[in-house]
């Protein structure tokens, strides 16, 4: 039978190609493969060469553990039958073994839970999308001491809507036949909330993708389980559509969910509460606003401001707004100034003297690191701006009145810096305190005012609000 993706846990997933049809491994191929070991079994090499009969020892140890997991044959060769392994659709979450938690064993606090279903997808009327979402529920709460109720306004646990492409979380979807969904782990915030892909056909039926049985998957991250290596749970990562009227949860989904909640009669007569979500709303719109540090990531533009971190995609008027912390906990609030590298996917940001690379929700190994390992001299304690230029790949750190040009090719800063912004940057100084890239421009923030800075023709094109973007 056919399997299909059910979903992206917290992880960016991985595109869906042709199957491999030939036992000459191309460099296309190799990388392919190079890229869905680190992905999914961990894989760190440097190794860039490329030989189409043998591959390096580390690639060949991932590749037993990959052929492991699914059953397969182990031969550690990179042949016909597991090239088309890794390229059938799949979640992008690493794989592990039988029934499995999220690292530390995330779980909610309290057994009574809420959802709210956000929007609906036009393929199904309502009242089957509302009849899934509630089986779906069932599933869990059947073989726990779970309760979900539905409520129609404010903030609920479990978040479930449909969207297409960028839609806010950081991990875009990709279009139809790639990602079917993602969930995230028990959490204040956007913990718990399932997001479905638009793009995709949803059915009550076996035409399309069943919302019902993807949903329940789902739902089992929502509440803190992990993959399973077995291929009859619902936790496995690839899923056969099968009638859901013959549904009936394996017992390593029972097993992995009872392990984190207990059984039906296990409930507690006295539950602990979670902390419930915060409604931070700060005045964006007020006229004195300023912000200590803008970046772009994943075709979204992020405003840092104390504690408080606004998302707002340039295409779209809807801004939304949540605490630091619900999306990067390991990082101090008051982040002084934060730049993308698109190519690397990589955001660096920076408070005082030290500075963090996070990849979407990820934070790099080895990090923080001190700012002189960049290159400034022992005099500068902290960056006040950062922009980066994806065509010329420089970097330009902005420090009081002066500013450095950084490579990020060669990872060293360029010679002749600093210099002086206002003399340099025509109409620019003399202090930058936040700035970001988009569409060929430079924004630079200074108090409450941006200035748009025409990178083609070196000089600024508009003065604007600081809050812009926000549609004040």
């Amino acid at each position: 039978m056919k399997n299909f993706l059910l979903i992206l846990a917290l992880h960016a997933s991985i595109s869906y190609t042709l199957p491999i049809i030939k036992d000459v491994l191309s460099e296309k191929q190799y990388l392919f493969a190079k890229a869905y070991l680190k992905q999914f079994y961990g894989l760190t090499t440097n190794d860039k060469s490329l030989n189409k009969e043998k591959v390096s020892d580390p690639i060949v140890q991932k590749i037993e553990e990959m052929q492991d997991f699914f059953g397969m044959n182990v031969t550690g060769t990179l042949d016909s039958t597991t090239l088309e392994m890794m390229h059938k659709p799949r979640c992008g979450v690493p794989d592990v073994h039988d029934f499995s938690t999220f690292p530390n064993r995330p779980r909610w606090k309290k057994y009574d839970l809420t959802y709210r279903i956000m929007n609906y997808t036009p393929d199904m009327t309502r009242a089957d999308v509302d009849y899934a979402i509630k089986t779906a529920l069932d599933v869990w709460s059947n073989v726990t001491p779970l309760t979900f109720k539905r409520i129609y306004t404010g903030e609920a646990d479990i978040m479930i809507s449909f969207a297409s492409r960028v839609h806010g979380d950081f991990y875009p979807f990709d279009g139809q036949h790639g990602t079917l969904a993602h969930a995230y782990a028990p959490s204040p915030g956007i913990g718990g909330d399932a997001h479905f892909d638009e793009d995709e056909v949803w059915t009550a039926g076996t035409r399309g993708y069943n919302l019902f049985l993807v949903a329940a998957h789902e739902f089992g991250h929502s509440l803190g389980l992990d993959h399973s290596k077995n291929p009859e749970a619902l936790m496995y990562p690839t899923y056969n559509g099968g009638d859901p009227r013959q549904f009936s949860l394996s017992q390593d989904d029972i097993k992995g969910i009872q392990t984190l909640y207990g059984g039906p009669v296990n409930r507690p007569p006295n539950k602990p509460e979670s902390p419930s979500k915060p409604s931070p709303d700060p005045d964006v719109c007020s006229s004195f606003v300023t912000f200590d540090a803008i970046a772009t990531l994943r075709g979204e533009i992020l405003f840092f401001k104390d504690k408080f971190l606004w998302r707002k995609q340039p295409q779209n008027p809807k801004v939304s707004v949540d605490l630091l912390s619900y999306f990067w906990p390991f990082l101090p609030s008051g982040i002084q100034a934060a730049y993308e590298v698109e190519a690397r996917d990589q955001v660096y940001l920076f408070k005082d003297n030290k500075y963090w690379v996070v990849s979407g929700m990820n934070l790099l190994t080895r990090y923080p690191k001190d700012i002189l390992s960049l290159g400034f001299p022992s005099y500068v304690k902290k960056v006040d701006a950062a922009v980066h230029n994806p065509f010329t790949r420089k970097t330009y750190f902005f420090v009081e009145n002066n500013y450095w040009r950084y490579d990020e090719k060669s990872r060293s800063m360029d010679r002749g810096y600093p210099r002086q912004t206002a003399k340099v940057l025509s109409g620019i100084g003399p202090k930058v305190e936040a700035a970001f890239y988009h569409n060929n421009h430079y924004y630079f923030f200074q108090g409450a005012k941006q200035l748009e800075y025409d990178i083609h023709l070196n000089r600024v094109t508009r003065v604007l609000n600081s809050n812009s973007w926000f549609g004040c």
